[in-house]
């Protein structure tokens, strides 16, 4: 498919090429998130867990001090630092990578840029209060996700009555305040927010039908890896989810996501690089 966006993403003092889909590996330094909470909460092991994830193909390591999954509640700002700040200085001192943070905190936003991060990936699009002023001054790009409610609450009978475009709308509304706060388009990436606020139907439906959000003309990244729609559509426990979740990236690919934010990096990079070989043969 056609390309609608520049292909260069500046990412602090590095550059994202988005001509070629991309890995993100999950770097969660939480003690409750779903799938390896507690697994990387020292810096000494999350820095070993990210060197790994970079040696396998990771072009991205998305750091995340607060559990969003359904149920969690919030951490105040001072423990989500606490967990963040030291793991972003780590890498950015050892690691050839950008580093993704994963917060809706404006002094997280604020220290990760400071510290090296380069990109900014937000669960609720920035709608906390000072989180566009921070996201803004950082000069970083963001990453924009649809979600309805808060953590604790998204998952509590969601409800739409027309899931795709209130999506869209969603979208519309949170690039027009980016936009108003002087964050360009051109720094801007979406996140369809798949398990976020949405039963498997609505999963199934959004993914289906996900090339609706090229309109926006910006990259979509796309996060199922051990997500309970896999669960639920095949009758796994999340440690028996990774062929569902390399199918749906293999699927990402093909409707044109240009991130695949992931827990098993290698296998995922081996789906990425199997299709571009295909692509790339007479």
């Amino acid at each position: 498919m056609s390309v609608q966006y520049s292909t260069r993403l500046p990412c602090g003092n590095r550059v994202l090429d988005l001509a070629h889909p991309q890995v993100m590996g999950i770097l969660n330094v939480t003690p409750d998130s779903f799938s390896d909470g507690g697994r990387f909460r020292q810096r000494d092991e999350a820095l070993r867990h990210a060197a790994a994830m970079v040696a396998a193909g990771a072009s991205l390591i998305d750091v995340g001090g607060e559990s969003t999954r359904p149920g969690a509640l919030q951490v105040s700002a001072d423990e989500e630092l606490q967990r963040v700040a030291p793991v972003v200085e780590a890498i950015a001192a050892e690691l050839d990578v950008i580093i993704s943070v994963d917060t809706s905190c404006p002094q997280v936003m604020r220290e990760s840029a400071r510290l090296g991060a380069g990109l900014l990936n937000d669960v609720r699009s920035l709608r906390r209060e000072g989180a566009l002023q921070a996201a803004a001054e950082s000069g970083l790009p963001v990453c924009l996700m649809h979600m309805q409610g808060e953590p604790e609450n998204m998952q509590k009978n969601p409800h739409y009555d027309d899931l795709l475009a209130e999506v869209q709308a969603f979208f519309a509304e949170r690039m027009a305040a980016c936009a108003a706060a002087g964050i360009a388009a051109e720094r801007i990436i979406l996140d369809p927010g798949f398990g976020f606020a949405k039963n498997l139907q609505h999963n199934l439906s959004l993914f289906k039908h996900m090339q609706v959000l090229h309109g926006f003309a910006r990259p979509l990244l796309v996060g199922v890896s051990r997500k309970s729609m896999i669960g639920q559509a095949l009758g796994r426990e999340v440690d028996q989810r990774l062929a569902g979740g390399l199918a749906l990236a293999a699927l990402a690919v093909a409707k044109g996501a240009c991130i695949l934010r992931v827990h098993d990096v290698a296998e995922t990079v081996d789906v990425v690089r199997m299709i571009a070989a295909v692509e790339a043969a007479q």
